[in-house]
């Protein structure tokens, strides 16, 4: 089974790297990879670290969740969670406090559903290391 993610993950990179018009080359060198290895990862005979498909994603200009998840590294739902966080805090018009109240209101809708919420980390803190009131 994880050959066959990382074969999807390899032609996956293959289609967007050619709908950024980028040649293998071109593109390895924007990642900082070797163009053998980039090759071989396009082709599914390697797997990829998270390190290395951050770095791709980057240079594609596209999520490297997306990677992560077809990599086999990051389930479906984390990417979501984690995307829908990432969402929440990069958004200007709501302060810091705001965010984390959200981001507290969030999980618990989602504890409140069965789903998994111990991805928190500092996310869901304050600047002072605590979780924020509601």
């Amino acid at each position: 089974m994880a050959s066959l993610n990382v074969g999807n993950l390899g032609e996956y990179l293959r289609e967007q790297r050619r709908s950024a018009q980028l040649s293998l080359r071109q593109l390895a060198e924007a990642a900082g990879v070797s163009n053998p290895y980039l090759s071989q990862i396009e082709r599914g005979l390697r797997k990829p670290s998270a390190e290395v498909l951050q770095q791709v994603a980057k240079a594609l200009r596209i999520s490297a969740e997306t990677l992560y998840v077809r990599a086999g590294i990051l389930d479906e739902r984390e990417r979501e969670e984690l995307e829908t966080r990432a969402v929440i805090l990069a958004d200007p018009s709501i302060n810091e406090r705001q965010k984390q109240v959200l981001l507290q209101i969030y999980d618990s809708f989602r504890k409140e559903n069965g789903l998994d919420t111990e991805t928190k980390g500092a996310d869901n803190t304050t600047e002072d290391g605590t979780s924020p009131e509601v």
